[in-house]
C-alpha cells in the first residue's frame, strides 16, 4: 500500500520512502516542561501517535523509531521554579518541577490513548559530550564554529544565517526580508538580524555548564538537533511538529544540522499540525479558555478526546467544542456497544487507506461509520471494525468498563444509578407506573436521561 504525506518543505503530498525499510525513523518536537500541557499541545502527541501506529502496522513494530523529546532547560521553567519553591537551591527546584510536570504529561497521553515513543531524551542528557558517543550539544556547537557557521560575540554562540546560502526554505522566509526592527539596539552583537543563539552565558542562579566558551547553557534549537542525531542519525525520515514551530524552531533546526553534518537535508518529509481554538477563539488564559489536558480529563475519557482531535484533518485548523466533545462521545458508546467485546486481527483495508493518503482522519471515521453499519449483521466486518479501533488507540477496555470510566469521569454514581433503573424496570414490570415515574424524575434531577427500547433501558448524562 502506498503511504502519502504532505512535506511543508516541498509544500506537495509525496509518496513515503524511507531510508531504510528496517528502520523507519520520526522526530516529534516535544513538552518544555513547565507546566501542564493544555489540549493545543495534545494535537501534535495524537497526530504523530497516528502516524506511529500506522508506520508500526505497514512496516512492523520493530521496524519503527519514534523519538520525542522533552525539554527540561528552559527560561520558563527556571521561572516557574524560582516562584513554587523559592526556598530552594534552583537546581533542586528545578529538578522537581520538571520531575513534576512530565510525570503529569505522561499520564495525560495515556488516558489519550498514546503509546509511548520508542525514545524519549531529556534536553539535559544531551548538553556535554557524552560516555556513549551520542551527538551533543556542545560538540555540534563546536563543529559549526570550525566549519565557519557560528561565532562568538558578547558572550554567546550565534549561528550565522549568511553562512548558509538557503536558510528560510522551509518557512518561505528570505534574509533579506527579515527586519531587525525594534530588536537591532539589543542584538547589536549580532552580524545578521536574523542569527540566532546556539549557547548563551549563564549567571551565578541560572543553571550552566562548563563548557569552550565559559558556563553557560544551549539554546533552544540546538537541543533538538543533538536529540534528533543521537537516536536517529544525520539524516533521517520524519520530523513532525505544531505548525507554530515551523520558524523559527524548525527553520533553525535545519539550519544547524544541515552545517554541523554536511548533508544536503536534516529530515526528508517536514509535517505539521494546524492550530487549535475553543469555541471558535484562540486559547489564552487572557479569554478565560484556556484548557489542560488535565481538566478535559476530569470531564471526559480519553478516548473522547482522542476522537474529537482526529474529526479534523491533522494540517487544518480545529475548532474545540463542548458539541464536539458530546458527538465523539456519542459514537464512541455505539462503537463500545457494537465491537468492545470483539477481538479481530485483521484491519479494515478502507481504514489503512484512508490514512495512508496523508493520514486522512475525516475519511477514516467515515470508512469506520460503514464498517459499523454492516457489522450487525457480518462477523467479518465486525471483526475489522473491532481491529481498526484497537489499531488507532480506541477499544482500551470492556464495554462495561467503558461506560463506568465515562459517567466517572463526569462524577456520576454508576452504581446508583444502576440500582435506581433496576427498581424503576421492577416497577414496570408489577404496573406501578407512579413509582416508575417517581424514579424517572429522580434519575432526571441528577442529570441523567433514560432511554427505553425493546431490548432495555439504557441511559446517559445529559450535560
Amino acid at each position: 500500500m502506498e503511504l502519502r504525506l504532505y512535506d511543508t518543505l516541498t509544500r506537495e503530498k509525496r509518496v513515503f520512502a524511507p531510508l531504510d525499510r528496517n528502520n523507519v525513523r520520526m522526530y516529534v518536537c516535544g513538552p518544555t516542561v513547565y507546566d501542564f500541557a493544555h489540549i493545543g499541545n495534545a494535537r501534535p502527541v495524537i497526530v504523530f501517535d497516528v502516524l506511529f501506529r500506522l508506520l508500526r502496522h505497514l512496516y512492523g513494530a520493530d521496524h519503527v523509531t519514534y523519538t520525542r523529546n522533552i525539554t527540561d532547560v528552559d527560561d520558563k521553567i527556571n521561572d516557574r521554579a524560582a516562584r513554587d519553591f523559592p526556598g530552594l537551591p534552583l537546581n533542586e527546584a528545578i529538578r522537581k518541577v520538571t520531575e513534576k510536570t512530565a510525570a503529569q504529561f505522561h499520564a495525560d497521553v495515556t488516558a489519550l490513548g498514546c503509546l509511548m515513543p520508542t525514545f524519549e531524551p531529556r534536553a539535559t542528557d544531551f548538553v556535554l559530550p557524552r560516555a556513549d558517543g551520542k551527538a551533543d550539544m556542545v560538540t555540534l556547537i563546536e563543529r559549526l564554529t570550525a566549519r565557519g557557521h557560528a561565532y562568538e560575540a558578547n558572550g554567546e554562540v550565534l549561528f550565522d544565517t549568511r553562512s548558509m546560502p538557503d536558510y528560510g526554505e522551509l518557512s518561505g522566509r528570505k534574509l533579506e526580508e527579515q527586519k531587525a526592527g525594534a530588536r537591532v539596539a539589543v542584538d547589536a552583537h549580532k552580524k545578521n538580524p536574523a542569527d540566532f543563539v546556539l549557547w548563551k552565558q549563564s549567571s551565578a542562579d541560572e543553571p550552566g555548564w562548563e563548557s569552550p566558551w565559559g558556563r553557560g547553557r544551549p539554546g533552544w534549537h540546538i537541543e533538538c538537533s543533538a536529540m534528533s542525531a543521537a537516536y536517529l542519525g544525520d539524516v533521517f525520515d520524519i520530523h513532525g511538529g505544531g505548525i507554530d514551530l515551523i520558524f523559527p524552531h524548525h527553520e533553525n533546526e535545519i539550519a544547524q544540522s544541515r552545517c554541523a553534518h554536511g548533508t544536503k537535508t536534516m529530515a526528508n518529509y517536514w509535517m505539521h499540525n494546524g492550530f487549535l481554538e475553543v469555541e471558535g477563539q484562540k486559547m489564552s488564559k487572557s479569554l478565560g479558555n484556556f484548557v489542560t489536558i488535565n481538566e478535559v480529563l476530569a470531564d471526559w475519557p480519553g478516548e473522547v478526546a482522542r476522537l474529537n482531535m482526529l474529526k479534523t484533518h491533522y494540517r487544518s485548523p480545529i475548532d474545540w467544542t463542548v458539541k464536539g466533545l458530546e458527538e465523539s462521545a456519542k459514537m464512541l458508546d455505539d462503537w463500545y456497544r457494537v465491537a468492545a467485546d470483539m477481538q479481530g486481527d485483521r484491519p479494515a483495508d478502507a481504514v489503512i487507506e484512508a490514512l495512508a493518503d496523508d493520514l486522512n482522519t475525516p475519511q477514516m471515521i467515515a470508512s469506520l461509520h460503514g464498517l459499523r453499519g454492516k457489522a450487525a449483521g457480518n462477523e467479518r466486518d465486525r471483526s475489522e471494525f473491532a481491529a481498526s479501533l484497537r489499531l488507532f488507540g480506541f477499544l482500551s477496555t470492556s464495554a462495561a468498563a467503558w461506560k463506568d470510566r465515562k459517567q466517572q469521569a463526569r462524577g456520576v454514581d454508576t452504581t446508583q444509578i444502576d440500582g435506581l433503573i433496576s427498581e424503576r424496570t421492577a416497577a414496570r414490570a408489577r404496573k406501578d407506573f407512579k413509582e416508575s415515574d417517581r424514579i424517572r424524575d429522580q434519575l432526571a434531577a441528577m442529570g441523567v436521561v433514560i432511554k427505553d427500547s425493546k431490548d432495555g433501558t439504557t441511559w446517559e448524562v445529559a450535560r
